[in-house]
C-alpha cells in the first residue's frame, strides 16, 4: 500500500523511544533488561515508595530542580564545574545518573552494590580547591549529605506536585527513609529519615549556601542554553519553568532567577503537568499481544498489517 500518515501509537512509540535514548542512553535497552529482569534480592521491595517516586515522570522536573539547588553549595559546584563534564557531555551525565538511581532502586542487592562502589570510586578521585582557595573532597561526609538532601528535597517536592499518584505522608517519610539507604552506602552517615528531618537539614546547610559565577553559569546552560535540538526547545521551557517553580523561594534569587508574581508561577506549574503527563504517556508500557504459545505478536496496524 502507498504511503499513509503516522498514528497517535507511532507518534507516541517514537517520542517515547527518543527520550529513552537520551535518558539512558545508546545500551538503555539492555541496561533496563538487566535491572528489571536479573534475579536476585533487591534492597527495596515493590511496594516501597522509593519506586513510585524514582519511577514517575515528575523526576523530569525534580532532577533539574536538584541539579539548580545543588549548585548553591560552592564546593559542590567547583567539584562539579572542574569534574564532571556537564558541559561538554551533559547527555553522557543524565545517563550515568539515570541509570544509578535505576540500579539502586529497582536492580538486584549485588548490581546496586556495584554501582555505589562505582560512584565511591569516582568520589575519592574528586578533589581540588574552589577559586576563592578552600579545597573540597567528593568523598568528604557533610558536602555528600548536601547532595544528598538537596536531591531527595526536590525529588519529593516534584512529585508532590506532577507526581501520577502523589504519596501520603507516611508515604513520603518512607521515601526520606528509603533515600537514606542509598545514602549511607555512599557514605553519608546519618542522613536524615523523615520529611521533618529532611527541612531540618535542608535548613542547617542554609548559611553555606550562596551563587557563585559558576552556578549562576550553570543556571543559564541548564534554563537557557540547553543542547537539545530547536523543535524540542518549547517543551524544555516549560520543563524548565516548573523546575525553577520547584526551588525553595530563598534558592531563586542568588542563582539570578527572576522573581515574577504568583500567577506566573501557577502558569509554570500547569505548563510542568502538561509536559511531565506528555512524557508519563509516551514512555508508559504498550499493550502487548500474545499468541497461545506465549509469544509476543507483532502489534496490528490501522490498515491489518503489522509492525516489525
Amino acid at each position: 500500500m502507498g504511503w499513509q500518515p503516522p498514528t497517535v501509537d507511532d507518534l507516541r512509540e517514537r517520542l517515547g523511544a527518543t527520550l529513552f535514548r537520551r535518558v539512558a542512553g545508546p545500551s538503555g535497552a539492555s541496561t533496563r533488561a538487566r535491572i528489571h529482569g536479573a534475579p536476585g534480592p533487591r534492597w527495596f521491595g515493590p511496594d516501597r515508595p522509593i519506586r513510585a517516586v524514582h519511577g514517575d515522570a515528575s523526576m523530569f522536573v525534580g532532577g533539574l530542580t536538584a541539579l539548580l539547588l545543588q549548585s548553591l553549595h560552592p564546593l559542590a559546584m567547583a567539584a562539579v564545574a572542574a569534574h564532571s563534564g556537564f558541559r561538554g557531555d551533559p547527555w553522557g551525565r543524565l545517563q550515568r545518573t539515570s541509570t544509578f538511581l535505576a540500579v539502586t532502586t529497582f536492580g538486584t542487592a549485588e548490581d546496586a552494590r556495584q554501582a555505589v562502589d562505582r560512584v565511591r570510586a569516582v568520589h575519592e578521585r574528586v578533589r581540588g580547591t574552589t577559586p576563592d582557595g578552600i579545597p573540597y573532597h567528593a568523598s568528604d561526609p557533610h558536602l555528600l549529605c548536601w547532595v544528598h538532601v538537596a536531591e531527595v528535597d526536590s525529588f519529593l517536592r516534584a512529585h508532590r506536585v506532577y507526581g501520577a499518584a502523589p504519596l501520603d505522608d507516611a508515604g513520603y517519610d518512607g521515601y526520606v527513609a528509603d533515600a537514606a539507604v542509598i545514602a549511607r552506602e555512599l557514605g553519608v552517615p546519618d542522613p536524615p529519615l523523615s520529611v521533618a528531618e529532611l527541612a531540618a537539614r535542608m535548613e542547617a546547610y542554609r548559611a553555606e549556601l550562596r551563587a557563585t559565577p559558576a552556578s549562576r553559569e550553570a543556571a543559564r546552560f541548564l534554563l537557557l542554553r540547553p543542547p537539545i535540538p530547536w523543535p524540542a526547545r518549547p517543551p524544555y521551557a516549560l520543563l524548565a519553568a516548573a523546575s525553577v517553580a520547584l526551588l525553595p523561594p530563598w534558592a531563586r534569587k542568588p542563582l539570578g532567577l527572576p522573581r515574577l508574581p504568583g500567577p506566573a508561577w501557577d502558569g509554570a506549574r500547569v505548563g510542568g503537568r502538561l509536559v511531565t503527563g506528555s512524557i508519563r504517556w509516551a514512555m508508559a508500557p504498550r499493550p502487548r499481544t500474545w499468541d497461545e504459545s506465549g509469544v509476543t505478536l507483532p502489534r496490528a496496524r490501522r490498515d491489518g498489517s503489522s509492525r516489525r
